[in-house]
């Protein structure tokens, strides 16, 4: 009978927040095994805009972003993989959306020498101009600095090349099964772990159904697609607009989020009911990745009715004035919840790193870095407090 194999670190799940995971724990010098039941890196971390969101966030998600920031900007170095720092637009096309971005702008001014603008505010030429955007369409806007893109088809592949290349064994097509402290069954058989890192996203109510009811953890869908059109120049960064002014919590924070919120529900009553985020990442490639909207529930049906592909398109026709051409549509997945996370170490040594709306991609290495990291750091300190002891 063979031995089992042991590791110090087992990520089940090789999302962002497992990569983020993975990352965490090798550069505290730790042997790390990741397994994921597909072959390839293929969920929420690859259909998704690619848009590093960190200024429209506020408490612990702010956190969280912006010590994924500077990891991503540290991998984006390391495994070679384009990442554009030019920030993100915001268009406002009415006086209420103008109010907010001002609201905010006001609220995140630099308060000393020391601190880094966050937000920009355009009048209407400069948005239209930055945003390749018709003359009248604004009435002014915004650019986010901070904020950066990446690839996402290529960026969650470049870092797990960059993980394996320094140690972290990865197991594809592997699946978890029954986790407890020090032990993770997989589909390949038993392996042992000084630590488990539960990083499966939407896929928590497979492994802990009671603990993914408690959090009220189900899944949204939405419906992406990719697109090409002539526009007279590119976008110089992803490119919101008042829709999402009412969806991240940097804005509705804000007093005038309420009033862009009931003017356009009640002016577009079936967008709201698509529950759309307009906004608009342009790949390196010149293409467009256009969305999206938001369906929740335990199952997420996978038959799209056309209305929401069209309605993006024809938001897309009356913002640049242009017919897009489409190229590719897809379905995306991710967990939601009442909360923005679901941290919780629910047994000793076994940690649970989710994160419980669409921003993964903006704030799962920081969560990593400051959970799983954290866990490591206080293990490392209480071994070195017992053998001096």
């Amino acid at each position: 009978m063979s031995a089992i194999e042991r590791f110090d670190v087992v990520v089940v799940g090789a999302g962002i927040v497992g990569l983020g995971a993975a990352l965490a724990a090798v550069d505290r010098g730790c042997s790390v095994l990741v397994i994921d039941r597909a072959s390839e890196i293929a969920g929420a971390s690859i259909r998704n805009f690619g848009h590093l969101c960190f200024t429209p966030q506020s408490g612990v998600a702010r956190d969280y972003a912006m010590a994924s920031r500077e990891i991503w900007l540290r991998l984006a170095r390391d495994a070679g993989f384009w990442i554009d720092d030019a920030g993100t637009l915001v268009v406002a096309r009415h006086d209420d959306e103008l109010q907010l971005l001002r609201e905010l702008a006001a609220q995140r001014s630099p308060r000393s020498a020391a601190d880094r603008v966050e937000i920009e505010l355009l009048d209407a030429a400069e948005i239209e101009t930055l945003a390749a955007l018709p003359p009248g369409t604004a009435v002014g806007g915004a650019r986010l600095p901070l904020d950066l893109q990446v690839d996402p088809r290529f960026a969650a592949a470049a870092i797990r090349d960059l993980l394996s290349g320094r140690g972290v064994e990865f197991r594809m097509r592997t699946a978890a099964g029954r986790i407890a402290s020090g032990r993770v069954e997989t589909s390949r058989g038993p392996v042992d772990a000084g630590t488990v890192v539960v990083a499966v996203n939407h896929d928590i109510d497979q492994l802990f159904p009671e603990l993914a009811e408690r959090y009220g953890v189900v899944r949204c869908g939405l419906d992406m697609m990719r697109v090409t059109a002539d526009l007279p120049r590119p976008l110089t960064g992803p490119l919101l607009t008042g829709w999402s002014l009412i969806r991240y919590s940097a804005f509705t924070g804000m007093a005038a989020s309420s009033d862009v919120r009931d003017r356009l529900t009640a002016e577009r009553p079936e967008l709201a009911a698509l529950d759309l985020n307009q906004m608009y990442t342009q790949r390196p490639d010149g293409s467009l990745i256009v969305g999206d909207s938001h369906w929740k529930g335990a199952t997420v049906s996978p038959f799209q009715p056309e209305a929401a592909p069209h309605a993006l398109l024809d938001e897309f026709e009356t913002l640049f004035q242009r017919r897009p051409d489409v190229v590719e549509r897809w379905q995306g997945v991710y967990a939601t919840a009442p909360e923005e996370f679901l941290i919780e170490e629910i047994e000793p040594g076994v940690l649970v790193t989710i994160v419980t709306t669409g921003i993964g991609m903006t704030t799962g290495l920081g969560l990593a870095e400051k959970v799983v990291g954290g866990h490591l750091d206080t293990l490392a300190r209480t071994l070195t407090e017992s053998t001096i002891s």
